[in-house]
């Protein structure tokens, strides 16, 4: 019996929680190449690319709403919710 328990590998979340957290650094992830790009390739000529609406607002905010779905997969706690159902 002891010998059973000491093999026995024990995560710190349950696969659900790894799921999300997964899902939240791919949408992390999706939100940083976003804002990639909109440079100019001749250093004297600006370019007015990198103030569009997917750089400004679209990508910070898509990388806001990984990192809620990362938080809320660390803190979720299944063991909880299925002794309610």
């Amino acid at each position: 019996m002891k010998n059973e328990n000491k093999h026995k590998h024990d995560f710190l979340f349950e696969s659900s929680n790894y799921k999300i957290l997964f899902i939240g650094l791919a949408v992390i992830a999706l939100g940083f190449i976003l804002m990639s790009g909109g440079g100019s390739n001749d250093p004297n000529v600006f370019s007015t690319d990198i103030f569009d609406f997917r750089r400004i607002k679209l990508a910070p905010t898509v990388v806001l709403i990984g990192f809620g779905i990362t938080i809320y997969a660390i803190l979720k706690n299944p063991k909880k919710d299925s002794a309610e159902n």
